[in-house]
């Protein structure tokens, strides 16, 4: 499939990040929206999408774009400076690679990939280059109140950090979920910023299950509790619940020697009537992180366009899909899995 709906030079001439965007699907839509209508200097001139009736339909999003059904052809045909992957985790790899042989700037959707062994082999790729072109999609760094959250911790006010509770709930999820995607696609959100925060790699990692949600598909297991143990010991505990009906949620809890601080607090307005007290819940992530999405989509633009990346590396990528997998054999086994990484390479410091 391809479709030109505009000239082959594309919006070169304007000095716009010529963008791809593969993936066309509910993440893929929405970041071409943002790109289109609240980024500067980028513009969506293709759209990696070999479903033809969801090409058309993203196409619309940008005018003037074109949509192609493979990463090869965009870069054959020189449309594009930058790719955005939002596929699902298991077909980055496919789209990372040829990305980096172009020597194209990558924002990645998280994961960098689920799969350890593929994620060491796109670092070494990485590693063939000038200089690091992957950012990955952890747009939690880019939220105002994690960002706040790591300068308290950092700064030392009250105290040192002993441990963080986490709770990240989901409406729904698509029956196409399974139980490591508990794991792999969800949790993975709370290993990174654990990371951000703290600046301290995941040195183990246990999954324990809550009462089975009885509303659930057969066999699938929802909630579960993560818990997360970095290197100078602190301790994070997950709630991970992605059926829980009333909307999408995501708090933390950080308890210091000398005080506790919390953040992702409900927002919207808040109703007293009847003896009651209601207040809105955010319906999904796009709506609970889109300033942050913004913000990083920004960065990665501006960076772009210097030379450089403007937020998480494919190490960080890496580091966070070698603790998911560990992460994943503990919903197996039952027990404490370890989590062993590699030397961190110079390229990377």
């Amino acid at each position: 499939m391809t479709t030109t709906t505009a000239s082959e030079s594309a919006t070169s001439s304007t000095g716009d990040l010529r963008v791809a965007v593969v993936g066309a699907g509910m993440m893929g839509a929405d970041h071409i929206r943002r790109i289109t209508q609240k980024i500067s200097n980028a513009a969506v001139t293709v759209i990696v999408e070999p479903f033809a009736e969801r090409a058309a339909a993203a196409a619309a999003l940008a005018p003037g774009s074109v949509t192609v059904a493979t990463i090869e052809e965009a870069i054959d045909r020189d449309l594009i400076d930058a790719v955005v992957i939002a596929t699902p985790g298991p077909h980055h790899m496919p789209v990372l690679l040829p990305a980096l042989e172009a020597k194209l700037a990558v924002l990645c959707e998280k994961p960098l990939t689920e799969d350890s062994d593929q994620a060491v082999q796109i670092l070494e790729a990485e590693q063939k280059l000038d200089r690091p072109y992957i950012q990955v999609g952890f747009m939690r760094r880019f939220d105002d109140e994690y960002m706040q959250l790591q300068q308290l911790i950092r700064g030392g006010s009250l105290g040192a950090l002993l441990g963080t509770h986490h709770r990240h709930r989901n409406a729904s999820v698509p029956d196409t979920y399974t139980n490591t995607m508990l794991i792999s696609d969800s949790v993975v959100h709370e290993i990174d910023i654990l990371n951000f925060l703290t600046g301290e790699k995941i040195v183990g990692i246990e999954v324990k299950n809550l009462k089975r949600n009885s509303t659930n598909a057969t066999g699938f297991n929802d909630p579960i509790l993560a818990l997360l143990y970095t290197e100078s010991g602190i301790l994070a505990d997950v709630e991970m619940n992605v059926n829980v009906g009333f909307g999408y949620q995501v708090t933390t809890e950080a308890v210091f020697e000398q005080g506790i601080a919390n953040i992702g607090a409900t927002r919207g307005i808040v109703q007293r009537f009847d003896g009651q007290i209601s207040q809105a819940e955010t319906p999904s992530f796009k709506e609970r992180f889109s300033a942050a999405y913004d913000a990083e989509f920004q960065a990665w633009v501006d960076a772009a366009r210097d030379g450089s990346i403007g937020g998480p590396s494919a190490w960080e990528g890496y580091l966070a899909t070698v603790a998911a997998s560990a992460g994943v054999r503990a919903i197996s086994n039952g027990t404490q899995e370890p989590v062993e990484y590699i030397r961190k390479p110079d390229f990377y410091s």
